[in-house]
């Protein structure tokens, strides 16, 4: 475990088991701050995931800031954004706005801890790295059981909407089963590659792809106006029905989990924050332009997915434009899924650097794995909108929140009444924590009375049924 050797951070936040991290650097110590080795073997020794990479067969720590931030907004910008206007529809326009642009703030703070984190200790690599850090062994593996039960669901995710996108493309033209096995064996495919620098120009594809996906959507509704005109500033609504609005909300900002594994991968890991202000003004700005103008002419019946609010010909056009952020979003999180996995078996070896047919042959067992469990999640779970509320409530809601507070908390022990600005961040913090525990409570009720619902539909568990218009 690192030791007190780890003292680095963004700026006069950063403080490691009680002690300052130097807050007073000079202006040219700010812009010029690096990582200093550690004596302790956490650092670049062999706990670091990829050790000693300088004769590396295969080397992983060399993407630029902007590769982050693409493959960041790749992961994030995607299915999230689909479910977005359905929740103007269900909460109104002013509650949703307002919560889309809040929720917004307080993820780029928490993802902005979390590179102070990974700095304060730099090897750690993922969500199980974190917990050992602050809990021991039990730490590890809760933190690491937590992170890969949540990135096999939203990799579940993406094969329900690659189901959904082919059943509304071929107008079903076969069972439903059918369409999730192609969808799992095309991810499977992509997440062949074992370096994320390679996953980053996939990610410009589906970036390009998801917007031009919703800008034939919005220019769609625009045009056909399918829905009545009239825009509710707010919507009576119960518990259930609300706070599953919430959770759309919350997965829309869902990344964070990978966080750890993408600076792992940072050439300069310092140039972290660029990336998370990268994605996160992305993230919120296409966030409410796509909501607001889809609900404003779809009107209160639209879709979830939002691209099955058109006329059914720019149906299969928006959802033919989308098929790349449909699977590439779903392989980057597959990818840090089998990184996880990847890691926990080899790390202090070398066969992780090796560019072997064993080493990539275990690789590929992992990835086919782990994509066949989604598969499974994905035909257990095949309303979109019930997928997404049970994985915001159960890990969304501490992975993007909760878990950050108590990073900060650690990283700060004993400095908490220091100054009024810690005291002051002292309340955010564990305002983040209560906000994650709250959001997981409510959220898994919501999400369970309508899983009990939708489960007695025609588009029950393993259905051959169309899924296209399920949650309509």
């Amino acid at each position: 475990m690192a030791t007190n050797d780890y003292k680095h951070g963004y700026g006069d936040d950063g403080f490691v088991n009680g002690n300052s991290s130097s807050q007073d650097y000079d202006e040219k110590a700010r812009s010029d701050l690096e990582v200093v080795p550690s004596k302790s073997k956490g650092s670049m020794g062999k706990d670091d995931p990829f050790g000693d990479e300088t004769n590396s067969e295969v080397k992983y720590r060399t993407m630029a800031w902007w590769q982050a931030g693409m493959i960041m907004i790749a992961e994030t910008i995607s299915l999230g954004i689909l479910s977005l206007p359905s929740v103007l529809a269900s909460l109104g326009i002013v509650p949703a706005v307002i919560l889309i642009i809040g929720l917004g703030i307080i993820a780029t703070y928490t993802g902005y801890v979390i590179g102070q984190f990974k700095l304060a200790y730099p090897h750690v690599h993922n969500m199980a790295d974190a917990g050992e850090v602050m809990a021991g062994r039990i730490g590890r593996e809760i933190f690491g059981g937590a992170q890969i039960l949540f990135l096999v669901f939203v990799m579940g995710s993406h094969i329900l909407t690659f189901s959904i996108m082919m059943n509304t493309v071929t107008s079903h033209g076969t069972c439903t089963i059918v369409f999730g096995i192609v969808g799992m064996m095309v991810c499977i495919v992509f997440s062949l590659p074992r370096t994320l620098k390679k996953v980053s120009y996939m990610a410009i594809a589906s970036f390009i792809s998801i917007l031009s996906a919703v800008m034939i959507t919005m220019i769609g509704v625009g045009v056909e106006r399918p829905g009545s005109g009239k825009v509710d500033v707010t919507v009576q609504s119960d518990l259930s029905k609300g706070f599953e609005a919430v959770t759309n909300i919350i997965f829309a900002y869902a990344g964070h989990v990978a966080f750890f594994s993408f600076i792992s991968e940072l050439h300069t890991p310092e140039s972290y924050p660029k990336a998370v202000f990268l994605l996160q003004g992305v993230d919120v700005s296409m966030y409410l332009i796509v909501a607001i103008v889809t609900y404003r002419y779809a009107g209160s019946d639209v879709t979830s997915p939002a691209l099955g609010s058109t006329s059914p010909l720019l149906r299969k056009i928006a959802y033919g434009i989308a098929i790349p952020t449909i699977v590439i979003a779903g392989v980057i999180n597959g990818h840090v899924a089998s990184k996880y996995v990847y890691v926990r078996l080899f790390r202090g070896t070398d066969r992780m650097s090796k560019k072997s047919w064993s080493s990539f042959g275990l690789w590929a067992v992992i990835v086919l794995v782990l994509w066949f469990i989604a598969w499974i999640i994905a035909e257990a779970i095949p309303v979109f909108n019930d997928l997404l509320s049970l994985i915001s409530a159960l890990f969304a809601s501490w992975f993007t929140y909760g878990l950050s507070g108590v990073f900060w908390l650690y990283l700060n022990y004993g400095q908490y009444r220091s100054s009024k600005r810690k005291m002051f961040l002292t309340g955010v913090n564990v305002g983040c924590f209560c906000l994650g525990a709250i959001i997981c409570g409510l959220g898994l009720y919501s999400s369970g009375t309508a899983i009990n619902k939708d489960a007695t539909s025609s588009n029950g568990s393993f259905s051959c049924a169309d899924n296209s218009k399920s949650s309509s």
